[in-house]
């Protein structure tokens, strides 16, 4: 009964990512602790390689496709994986499934979870209007400036993620689109997918290393994914994408609020 139940919230989830882009973690850890009382760490690590094998296959469509800022996906990952590195060193010392940390985990994803729902307002109400280049294709010239930005932005995504499995989708991309203002959509999408792939295996096998992965909970997760992520796709330009954006982002400030007040 578990099993099935947990292979319909992968296609729920699978389901949302395919219609709005919104990253899993962000819906399927707060699914994980609220409705069947995972235990933080074990849902953060679940999470984190059900996420690094859900993007893995889009992000070799997109490298078919040529449409990944590789350069963006250096400088965010010459931040975020010494920056996750070092914080599975602090959760090794420490222990995931220590009360401190446990508490520091839930207080951190309530948080992570209000940026991602202001994130994903912002998207829905104000993003689709922000200029952009014409061009998928064309070079990216970036400055000294954006580039040591990027690091830095690596370096905080890195610490949330590995601590919380949130903050490479929604939160990532706004910071990418204030940082590259000119670069085309598509490309920034893709740079966030093709980043969260080391980003989400690197922690996500550091979490295993620790024993916060359940294996069979993790293949239930897929099970239903793969099939609802492939449906979410197809139905995406048929769906009001504004409104469920919005309503996706009251609900993910609901479930951050509740977090933190644990």
């Amino acid at each position: 009964m578990h099993e099935f139940a947990f292979i319909a919230a992968g296609f729920f989830v699978g389901l949302v990512v395919g219609l709005t882009g919104v990253g899993g973690g962000s819906l399927m850890t707060p699914l994980l602790i609220f409705f069947f009382r995972i235990k933080p760490h074990l849902a953060i690590g679940t999470d984190l390689l059900f996420a690094a094998i859900t993007k893995f296959g889009g992000s070799i469509a997109l490298a078919r496709a040529r449409t990944i800022a590789w350069p963006v996906v250096g400088w965010s990952a010459l931040g975020s994986i010494p920056a996750a590195l070092l914080t599975l060193a602090v959760l090794h010392r420490l222990g995931p499934a220590n009360a401190a940390v446990q508490q520091a985990m839930t207080t951190t994803l309530g948080g992570a979870l209000l940026l991602t729902a202001a994130a994903t307002l912002y998207k829905a109400v104000i993003g689709r209007s922000a200029p952009r280049a014409a061009s998928a294709s064309a070079d990216l010239q970036t400055s000294p400036r954006q580039r040591a930005l990027t690091v830095l932005f690596g370096v905080v995504i890195g610490t949330l993620v590995t601590l919380t499995s949130v903050g490479a989708g929604a939160i990532g991309m706004l910071v990418l689109m204030l940082l590259y203002p000119t670069l085309p959509l598509a490309r920034l999408v893709a740079a966030d997918i093709a980043h969260a792939v080391p980003l989400t295996l690197v922690a996500g096998l550091g979490h295993a290393s620790l024993g916060s992965v359940d294996w069979p909970l993790l293949a239930s997760l897929l099970a239903g994914s793969l099939p609802g992520i492939w449906l979410g796709s197809a139905l995406n330009r048929r769906t009001p994408e504004r409104l469920v954006r919005s309503l996706l982002s009251l609900l993910l400030a609901y479930a951050g609020a509740k977090l933190i007040a644990l």
